[in-house]
């Protein structure tokens, strides 16, 4: 089961086609000042997620993004910005560590060990119960896109 924000909850359809902005599927800069990279919390469910990163983060991983043995390169250091409408309180500005993977697989995203429910169930897991309460969620509520 994965579900996926299309983009960081902070981006505005009017940023298309600026100059300073780009959205991919992969990768996100907001006015040359903001940079997120689309990771997967995986709890079994995967969230496909956005991290922002500082710009010497994001500009390092741009450079190995399709460079065999990435994946050896440290976590970076991010916050999440994306909010997931089962959770409360919200995601957003979570901090987690970005670890990148083999190329051609998304990052994937570590939250720090906090008492938020998102990073209590990363560490401890969640039952089938939960994963289907989580479906009827976000099925119902038509904010984030199936994948």
């Amino acid at each position: 089961m994965n579900y996926t924000a299309e983009a960081p909850a902070v981006w505005d359809p009017s940023f298309a086609g600026a100059d300073d902005c780009l959205l991919s599927s992969d990768q996100c800069v907001i006015r040359a000042e903001h940079y997120f990279v689309k990771g997967l919390i995986e709890i079994p469910v995967s969230w496909g997620v956005w991290v922002s990163l500082s710009r010497e983060s994001f500009s390092r991983a741009a450079d190995v993004w399709n460079r065999p043995g990435r994946e050896c390169e440290k976590p970076y250091f991010g916050r999440l910005t994306t909010d997931l409408p089962v959770y409360s309180p919200t995601t957003l500005d979570l901090k987690t560590h970005l670890h990148t993977r083999p190329v051609g697989e998304r990052p994937y995203v570590e939250l720090e060990p906090t008492d938020h429910p998102l990073a209590v169930e990363q560490r401890t897991g969640i039952t089938l119960d939960r994963v289907q309460k989580m479906a009827s969620a976000v099925f119902h509520s038509g904010d984030s896109e199936q994948r």
